[in-house]
């Protein structure tokens, strides 16, 4: 068996679901690295309870490349797995497990560098980030990219974002922001319902916004920098949504959330600033029948779109190391952008099939992990020259 999938077997195993601790994890990663010499920087969230972590291999010098991955997946409540789900199990050319695919594989992967590069005296460095809450917005990166460039870490000139993508080179993604939304409304009886608020049929206005701004976004003519997305347009979601008392009450509570994918092109605080006008509106709207009704909208996250950089280093590196020369771009979010914001070239490249993320029954193919050890043994060739 190869280090790397000694390595995604040890991975998996930690339950790292981004509502728990993952300090195990990062526990383990750290006395990896320590045993090949390697100190490892922890950067730990506010309450202590998760860290997210970097390390630079090779020499004190500008110019390397950062493997970037997540330490955190989403839960398997409710899902019907075969197997469990936190134990590697290979079948039929699959590796079944939660995160084998998005991305416990590829941090695998690039841990698996650190001995390899070790031995063969790289020339320029090789840096390993690993964070926390991905998955619930992106949240564990930004304060661990800052950490990497005010604590004096060599600048890096790539930065391989190792999200599934089939080992094809990813060069865009589109933005995003979530709110939770809280409608407070006043309580009466429905029959006389114009003395009360209803929260439920006050949200509904915001809801019914949004799908008026997606069917305007839809009919309009894509930029160039959209054109190439599946939709090629922002779009806003509602995903869940509760509240109510008895149907005869005017609603008193109305809790959901509100997301937007912005393509890049777009700026994501223009939409910001245009969702939060309307919220506005609907909240004046509130108080002018009931002063203690109102709304309340907590944003969660927020992220930047990865836009195309037109053969940035990033993109360069990633084409020679996979031979890859199409253009791919993809609707969801990932911290590639992040890192681009902060003065990195990025690209989103790894193993796996996204539509395999967040599945029950988890799993990346024997052949793309293959193809996935290549690559790593191809970037340290790379780096060596």
């Amino acid at each position: 068996m190869s280090l790397a999938r000694e390595l995604m077997e040890k991975l998996v195993s930690f339950p790292t679901v981004s509502r728990d601790s993952n300090l195990d994890l990062v526990d383990f990663v750290e006395n990896y690295l320590g045993e090949h010499g390697v100190t490892a920087v922890r950067v730990p969230n506010e309450d202590g309870t998760k860290a997210a972590l970097y390390a630079h291999i090779g020499p004190d010098v500008e110019g390397g490349v950062v493997l970037s991955g997540h330490t955190d997946v989403v839960p398997v409540d409710g899902q019907a797995w075969d197997s469990d789900p936190f134990v590697v199990t290979e079948k039929n050319g699959k590796i079944y497990g939660r995160g084998t695919c998005d991305m416990k594989g590829f941090d695998a992967l690039a841990l698996s560098a650190v001995p390899l590069a070790l031995a063969r005296g790289i020339k320029r460095p090789l840096q390993i980030a690993l964070s926390y809450d991905e998955e619930v917005g992106c949240l564990g990166a930004p304060p661990m990219i800052d950490h990497m460039v005010s604590h004096g870490l060599p600048r890096a000139s790539t930065v391989l974002v190792g999200e599934p993508s089939m080992m094809q080179v990813v060069t865009g993604h589109k933005g995003g922001i979530g709110w939770k939304m809280h409608f407070r409304g006043f309580e009466v009886h429905s029959s006389i319902a114009y003395q009360g608020v209803s929260a439920i049929m006050m949200a509904a206005k915001l809801i019914d916004w949004a799908n008026q701004v997606n069917a305007g976004n839809a009919a309009a003519t894509p930029s160039d920098l959209a054109a190439p997305f599946d939709p090629p347009y922002t779009t806003l979601h509602v995903g869940t949504i509760s509240g109510g008392t008895a149907h005869n009450i005017t609603a008193k509570d109305c809790h959901f959330g509100l997301d937007i994918r912005v393509v890049p092109g777009d700026d994501v605080q223009t939409w910001k600033a245009r969702v939060e006008a309307k919220v506005a509106e609907l909240d004046a709207e509130m108080k002018a029948v009931r002063p203690e009704a109102g709304i309340t909208a907590t944003q969660y996250f927020g992220l930047p779109g990865l836009v195309p950089e037109n053969m940035g280093a990033a993109e360069e590196l990633a084409r020679r190391l996979t031979g890859d020369n199409a253009t791919h771009v993809v609707s969801y979010g990932t911290e590639a952008g992040q890192f681009q914001e902060r003065g990195y070239s990025a690209v989103v490249c790894g193993p796996g099939d996204i539509a395999q993320a967040h599945q029950p029954n988890e799993y990346i193919t024997v052949d793309q992990f293959a193809q996935g050890e290549a690559f790593i043994a191809r970037l340290v060739e790379m780096l060596a020259e």
